[in-house]
């Protein structure tokens, strides 16, 4: 991964959206009539805030829900229940849970989304000009064909693409290039908020780096903000501001990232942080391997949905699910022990 920037004095502003008790539960429908014989809870309950100009990451394994969360805040699925409350650039605030298909049409140039698979996210039969211009002509920002143009050549130079590859197609490219084609596809409209599902996940380590540099640049000269999904936590660690962790539909825990990395709250968030590679050859990696598998989010355990996997779980966990609560100064967990438990932080370099 790359080295922080020094200096970096990020401006932080006041809340750009405002996540409400959220819910998403896909009906499981069985029989010749598809009656619903239960859900599964793919996000449920979750509350958070994200700040102008801040970075917030969202890590778990596969199946926790977080990509689902993200795709609901975007409403590129239909939330069940809940609130998403976004600040629009006149101050005023919107639902995008509730809003219908105009009001949402409108609201939707404010925020965007990044894709994980830069190969399947671009419609291979559109060249990257057309690519780019899509958000701008669906948005009508610009009419003029030679504006257009003229934007689009903008956006490629801003995240370093050549403006001579303006008429070529997305299989011409590269993975690290495709993607910068879908960052520069999301800047189009402006937007305030752009989430990145996994935005790096599928490319080299080396481009890794790069698409992370960018997205730092491209947030201070925009000053963006960005709500970044991904499991690897070396890469979240690095870009973001604060990090919330998310396992069956739930977070169960929330602190800005030094905080995170340093002084984990909860018995998952410590098997995560143990799997964080170093580069320091003298500190030997002592990984904590969860037994069993991420609980079933249609069935999931009673009590805490983590006590099958925790190895410090006693009855109560078994029994009652743990209260979300402020543990430390803007520190956030959920678990009966976090102001007991003293869990293992990342192994410090230098």
């Amino acid at each position: 991964m790359p080295e922080p920037k020094e200096n970096a004095q990020k401006q932080i502003g006041d809340v750009l959206l405002r996540v409400e008790n959220l819910k998403k539960y896909f009906p499981i429908e069985k029989g010749f009539f598809r009656s619903v014989k239960g859900h599964v809870k793919a996000v449920d309950d979750v509350s958070f805030t994200i700040h102008e100009g801040e970075t917030f990451g969202l890590v778990g394994e596969s199946g926790s829900g977080k990509t689902t969360l993200g795709r609901c805040i975007v409403r590129g699925i239909e939330p069940t229940d809940g609130k998403i409350i976004f600040r629009l650039p006149d101050g005023s605030e919107v639902d995008i849970a509730a809003l219908d298909k105009k009001d949402l049409r409108a609201a939707r140039k404010h925020f965007h989304m990044i894709f994980q698979d830069p190969y399947s996210s671009l419609d291979p039969r559109m060249s990257v000009l057309e690519i780019i211009a899509e958000p701008i002509r669906n948005n009508k920002i610009l009419s003029e064909s030679r504006d257009i143009q003229n934007r689009v050549k903008e956006l490629m130079d801003k995240v370093g693409l050549d403006i001579q590859h303006l008429n070529r197609y997305p299989h011409a490219f590269s993975g690290g290039q495709r993607q910068r084609i879908g960052i520069a596809r999301s800047l189009a409209p402006s937007p305030l908020l752009i989430v990145c599902d996994e935005a790096v996940s599928a490319l080299d380590v080396s481009i890794q780096a790069q698409i992370l540099n960018l997205l730092e640049d491209l947030q201070e000269e925009f000053n963006l903000t960005f709500l970044f999904i991904a499991h690897d936590l070396s890469v979240v660690e690095h870009i973001s501001d604060r990090v919330a962790v998310m396992y069956v539909g739930q977070l169960v825990e929330l602190a800005d990232t030094e905080s995170l990395f340093s002084a984990p709250k909860h018995p998952y968030t410590e098997a995560l942080l143990s799997a964080v590679p170093t580069t320091d050859p003298e500190i030997k990696m002592d990984r904590i391997i969860l037994p069993g598998e991420v609980a079933n989010p249609a069935a999931p355990p009673s009590g805490c949905y983590f006590h099958p996997r925790c190895r410090y779980a006693e009855e109560l966990c078994q029994r009652q699910a743990p209260e979300w609560r402020e543990v430390a100064a803007g520190h956030f967990a959920a678990c009966h022990f976090a102001d007991e438990l003293e869990l293992r932080a990342v192994e410090q370099t230098g």
